[in-house]
């Protein structure tokens, strides 16, 4: 055993380090996760992340997952820096991976469910250091390879999977088309201006009806002709004598 060195100082470099999840760190890596997806999520019309903090707590009991923390530790302090949740088999009723894609392939894959690293940190190697953890899980569970999704205008991302071999799988791409369409509700119109006087010509069918209700005025002579004569008075028999 050799003793130290006189006047020198142990130094004490920031390193990183992973361990595995404890209930305890739930809370603590639920906000870190929001605190890294924040701007993604406002861009994507995926979520990220489990949709509530609910389902992200019950990934705790399910059987097959594992979640690591990596800790940056300065000066005896440890704080998050990365998240990393992968599986070993497709998980939940609600999933839509095609298994027999990768059956048919012959491919065996650790599919990454996360990975997620603080946006301080980035660029100092803990992205390189928790994906070279997950190539590691997978080699010695028998994994042939990596799988993970990636939101496709999440440009730093690309940049990192595509340095470091990853190769596009699938082509499902969000499309969308603009549909031009009519408002269900009529636009407002003007009124029209009130008249001061009501109309005094009547004209079609409202003429005819008018001229029906109103009696004719034609002249009294023309009146008197056209009333009937009046009866005569019969005649009666002159009585007969008396002898």
């Amino acid at each position: 055993m050799t003793e130290p060195q006189t006047g020198t100082t142990p130094t004490t470099e920031p390193s990183i380090q992973v361990r595995r999840i404890h209930r305890r760190d739930l809370n603590k890596a639920w906000e870190f996760l929001k605190l890294c997806f924040r701007e993604v999520n406002r861009e994507t019309i995926e979520y990220q992340r489990p949709r509530s903090k609910k389902r992200f707590l019950e990934v705790y009991e399910e059987e097959g997952v594992e979640r690591l923390l990596f800790e940056a530790v300065k000066h005896g302090e440890t704080e998050v820096v990365a998240y990393a949740e992968c599986a070993f088999e497709i998980l939940g009723s609600d999933n839509w991976m095609n298994e027999s894609f990768f059956t048919r392939r012959d491919m065996r894959p650790l599919f990454v469910e996360e990975l997620a690293v603080h946006p301080g940190y980035q660029g100092q190697g803990v992205g390189s250091f928790a994906l070279e953890q997950l190539e590691h899980l997978a080699r010695v569970r028998g994994c042939t390879h990596l799988v993970l999704e990636v939101a496709e205008n999440n440009k730093n991302a690309l940049r990192f999977y595509r340095a470091r071999h990853f190769q596009k799988l699938d082509a499902a791409v969000f499309m969308s088309k603009r549909v031009n369409s009519d408002e269900e509700l009529l636009p407002p119109r003007a009124l029209r201006k009130r008249t001061t006087e009501p109309s005094t010509k009547a004209t079609g069918k409202s003429a005819a009806k008018t001229a029906a209700k109103t009696p004719s005025k034609a002249p009294a002579t023309a009146r008197k002709s056209a009333a009937p004569a009046a009866k005569k008075p019969r005649a009666t028999p002159a009585k007969k004598p008396t002898t």
